[in-house]
């Protein structure tokens, strides 16, 4: 593909949108299942240290995979459920 066709291909299917005009933007963590550490921190707006002392403690069940720590989401929705402070 020479390069004035890829440009035309990629300027064509990019979406212009008007200052008024107005989008949905989806929410970040609807449909993931498992989150990183980092993404799981985010959700519970912690930092990731905050968050492996909560593994540490046993408030939050990690799974290992690949030598990464995954967790649960809806997991965490229920810890967040169930916090009283």
């Amino acid at each position: 593909m020479s390069n004035s066709s890829f440009q035309s291909a990629y300027f064509q299917s990019e979406k212009v949108y008007d200052q008024g005009e107005q989008f949905e933007a989806q929410p970040i963590f609807d449909n993931l299942i498992w989150l990183t550490t980092d993404e799981a921190a985010t959700f519970l707006r912690k930092t990731s240290h905050a968050l492996r002392q909560l593994v540490y403690k046993g408030k939050i069940r990690p799974r290992k995979f690949a030598g990464r720590l995954y967790f649960k989401r809806t997991e965490l929705d229920t810890l967040i459920d169930t916090s009283f402070y």
